[in-house]
């Protein structure tokens, strides 16, 4: 029999789509994935230099790109390693485009709006052409979303390696080809090379194919890649296991509530009765809970869960968001009605969007702290950092304190292959604060080892031989100005004197 008569003869009758149509459908797509890439674009390029300022964490990758490829390879043998390839990155496009907050933020902002456009592209295979748009929409107005859009570290460029990573799953599993398995497993080991916790990602997608019932082979192609990332990834978790301290700083959930409403927020989403909301939801919902859930499960042993470690779970909520939305919209037949409820929901975000843009939005401010040392510091004057680890706070500008002598300091970050510093011995650092009548004190706020010789030799020669002159607050830290108290040193050798003659 010919091909042409086993063919149903309801499906020769269908007409084949109009070149219009097909052309207005193209378009449709176009703007579902283009529209949240413009709008994230223009929500990061929009208040990006912040005033000039600049955080803890950015001066960091500020002063460590501004190193050549062998000095961050040195320097992250000791301490973030887990960033190295992004500080490599960020080396490269300080090379190329040069200095400055705009190439420090640019590459974030681009990244982001990558992102968004892949939850766009999501919406639109698993929920629609107007439920991608109001995904992707939703997704460039979440607060955290345009936070870290503008930050110069590397949670921006892995969420939108996770998002995109997530598109080649859907395809995977639609198309079953061996290429798109391999474009999904470079691109979550590229997320995860970039930031370890990346990979918590993988859980998510390996709990939706289990829900979603794909066949057999569809998650045995799967469960090879994702061995294929772990096996990739698993140099990087050894050699970083022993800078684990450097996470000591985290003593608690960093905003767990926030956490907690998002996950209540997207199960109520996946409750709504959507036209396809198994699939969407099946994907969403593993993304925005598992992996935050994973790091606190994990922080019953050690304290791992900061929220923009997970942050691309924000292109699940996104999703959910933008679906019920679309639901609504479709149920809804007032235009009035429509149109007040975005102009609501634009006008609820109007303050937290400007409030993003400003300096007191970070928990501190490198650059006013470092201005703040360069008003109070007079050239010759000693500079004392307490703790140590806090000098990153002021290296980013080095014009900055360059009149003034770092009194602990033995080695700079550079030559000595760290972000601090090494520091002379408790007894040298004593020694030397004794030999200056003025010393300028920069007191990071946050946790403060009261174990280290070094500390305790800063604190209580202050203590016992200066006072306070003058205290200056900014952003995340306290200027102090210390001058020399020669009636509390002559009290106190005179004390010490006596204690020895009552011991003779």
């Amino acid at each position: 029999m010919p091909v042409a008569e086993r063919i149903p003869v309801m499906a020769r009758t269908i007409p084949a789509p109009l070149p219009g149509r097909r052309r207005s459908a193209r378009t449709a797509r176009a703007v579902v994935v283009l529209a949240p890439l413009c709008l994230t674009l223009a929500l990061g390029v929009w208040g990006i230099g912040r005033e000039g300022s600049l955080w803890g964490d950015e001066a960091v990758t500020y002063q460590l790109a501004h190193r050549d490829l062998t000095q961050i390879w040195l320097t992250t043998q000791h301490v973030d390693l887990v960033h190295a390839l992004y500080y490599a990155v960020m080396h490269g496009i300080f090379a190329l485009f040069g200095e400055g907050l705009l190439t420090l933020r640019l590459p974030s902002v681009l990244a982001m709006s990558l992102a968004a456009s892949g939850v766009g592209f999501l919406g639109l295979r698993l929920a629609g052409a107007r439920a991608g748009l109001l995904a992707g929409l939703v997704f460039a107005l979440l607060p955290q979303v345009q936070k870290y859009a503008q930050e110069g570290r590397s949670y921006a460029m892995v969420c939108a390696l996770v998002t995109w990573a997530t598109c080649a799953l859907v395809a995977g599993v639609a198309h079953r080809t061996r290429r798109r398995w391999v474009l999904y497993g470079s691109t979550m080991l590229l997320a995860c090379l970039l930031h370890e916790f990346a990979v918590l990602a993988l859980v998510a997608h390996g709990v939706t194919l289990v829900v979603s019932r794909v066949p057999r082979r569809v998650l045995k192609a799967w469960s090879v890649t994702a061995a294929g990332v772990i096996a990739g990834l698993l140099p990087l978790v050894i050699r970083s296991a022993g800078q684990s301290g450097q996470l000591s700083w985290i003593e608690g959930p960093v905003r767990l509530p926030d956490f907690l409403v998002t996950a209540v927020v997207a199960v109520a989403c996946a409750l709504v009765p959507t036209r396809r909301r198994g699939r969407l939801s099946a994907l969403a919902v593993p993304l925005v809970v598992l992996p935050a859930l994973v790091l606190l499960l994990a922080s019953l042993v050690k304290p791992l869960f900061v929220d923009r470690y997970v942050l691309y779970s924000h292109a699940g909520i996104a999703l959910l968001l933008g679906t019920a939305m679309d639901y609504f919209l479709e149920r809804q037949k007032s235009a009035r009605i429509r149109w007040i409820t975005a102009v609501a929901v634009l006008a609820a975000l109007v303050p937290p969007s400007l409030w993003l843009r400003t300096p007191q939005s970070r928990s501190n401010d490198a650059t006013a702290i470092a201005a703040a040392v360069r008003e109070a510091g007079r050239p010759g004057d000693g500079l004392l950092y307490l703790s140590g680890q806090h000098r990153i706070l002021t290296a980013a500008n080095p014009e900055d304190t360059r009149s003034l002598t770092d009194l602990a300091l033995a080695q700079d970050p550079v030559t000595s292959n760290t972000l601090a510093g090494v520091e002379l011995p408790a007894q040298a650092i004593a020694a030397r604060m004794l030999a200056y009548d003025r010393v300028v004190a920069v007191r990071a706020a946050g946790a403060h080892p009261r174990t280290d010789p070094k500390e305790k030799a800063k604190t209580s020669t202050l203590r016992h031989h200066f006072r306070v002159y003058k205290t200056k607050h900014v952003k995340g830290a306290r200027i102090l100005i210390y001058i020399r108290d020669y009636t509390s040193s002559l009290e106190t050798g005179t004390a010490a004197s006596n204690e020895r003659r009552t011991r003779r």
